[in-house]
């Protein structure tokens, strides 16, 4: 098959567009902390996507896309981008090479949330590097490089367990290893700029349209369908998010927006299997069930500090769960549990079940391991301070 110029430049597009994704996430995370560490969300997510690019380039493709190593990993054979050229099938190999690397950035930007307001630089920067090659790769590699998830026939079609699973149950993790922010429970913590994090939310949902359709990695029906039934699930997330809470008080901007996302994070597996009525269903329920989950990370006093376990880990979670009920044979070849399809379900359970346990274990153990060597955590008096100051030596006050 020859390079196809329409495809071609459907994909770079959409690699821009999913790109402007992990800025996004920084200017979503940042709304929501106080004033002296939104250049330090911000920033974190810059610095995400400038670590994976590197360690992308360098291990981190092969490791996902390389030959196949007992279904668990890629080899390093296009170490260095050995092999990854110009030339390909429908896209250039490079471009889709870039393309998961706009996938892996983003992904570590979200995991952020476990440490928010209280992370050295110097320890994330290490552990981005630890968490991307160990526990990003891999679950890359099991869902779309040859390993043993896709071997089984489990269905991930823009990342329900490698993006958003991951990301959760890793930020849970974390969090668990760093402890709560210094005065967690004590005083107030809400959102102080809750305009950024709708800024971020809209560049989100923006990016992604690219983000879904794109994962069809050619510009045909199949892209269209998953354009739109990302952002049918995204609208049915927010109205459901929106109508829970307003049920307790007022209707939030950031519970809106927070549901747009959640809806986003279940329909990314299913994007390109189900069908628009699937889609308000998806969506609706994640709404409703991250919602929920929020206020249960509460009500237990977890430090899970900006939701990245209930929005991304529990409706990632959903969202595969989702795929196995309502996938339909006449838009991505599968059925469902729905149309009888009990096998499709309990393989999607056991693929996100086997996700969840790998991110959480695997990011607790890199966790105390740099927390043990070099501490994961600011100083008390640099805490107080912000790490806006204490880590960038910048303020947001001019």
């Amino acid at each position: 098959m020859a390079l196809d110029t329409g495809d071609t430049a459907f994909i770079l597009i959409c690699t821009a567009m999913v790109m402007l994704m992990t800025p996004g996430v920084g200017l979503f995370y940042g709304g929501m902390v106080r004033n002296k560490n939104v250049i330090s969300m911000i920033a974190m997510s810059f610095i995400a996507f400038a670590i994976v690019t590197i360690q992308w380039v360098t291990a981190g493709y092969s490791l996902a896309f390389g030959s196949d190593i007992s279904g668990f990993i890629g080899s390093l054979e296009h170490f260095g981008l050995n092999g990854v050229g110009m030339g390909g099938e429908g896209i250039p190999d490079i471009l889709f090479m870039v393309f998961q690397l706009v996938f892996a950035g983003v992904t570590l930007a979200i995991l952020t949330s476990g440490v928010a307001e209280r992370i050295k630089l110097s320890s994330f920067i290490v552990l981005g590097v630890l968490w991307t090659t160990l526990v990003y790769d891999p679950l890359a590699h099991w869902a779309w490089g040859g390993g043993w998830a896709s071997q089984l026939g489990a269905l991930d079609f823009a990342g329900g367990t490698v993006v958003h699973i991951s990301s959760g149950f890793g930020a849970l993790a974390l969090a668990l290893v760093i402890g709560k922010r210094s005065g967690f429970g004590k005083f107030s913590m809400e959102a102080e700029n809750i305009s950024l994090t709708l800024i971020g939310g809209a560049l989100l949902w923006f990016g992604w349209f690219a983000f879904n359709s794109g994962s069809a990695l050619a510009a045909n029906g199949l892209a269209a369908n998953a354009f739109v039934v990302t952002n049918i699930s995204a609208a049915s997330g927010a109205l459901t998010w929106m109508l829970a809470s307003w049920a307790k008080g007022k209707p939030s901007s950031l519970g809106m927006v927070s549901g747009a996302v959640a809806g986003l994070v279940a329909i990314t597996p299913a994007c390109g299997f189900v069908g628009p009525m699937a889609a308000i269903a998806i969506g609706g329920i994640a709404g409703v069930l991250c919602y929920r989950m929020l206020l249960l990370r509460v009500k237990k006093g977890l430090d899970e500090s900006l939701d990245a376990w209930a929005i991304h880990g529990m409706g990632g979670l959903w969202g595969a769960l989702a795929t196995g009920i309502f996938a339909s044979a006449s838009i991505g070849g599968v059925d469902g549990l729905i149309y009888g399809n009990v096998d499709r379900f309990l393989i999607q359970a056991l693929d996100a079940g086997v996700a969840i346990t790998y991110a959480f274990v695997v990011t607790y153990i890199l966790a105390q391991v740099v927390d043990k060597t070099m501490g994961l955590r600011v100083t008390e008096t640099e805490e107080y301070v912000g790490l806006d100051i204490s880590q960038h030596g910048e303020s947001t006050k001019g």
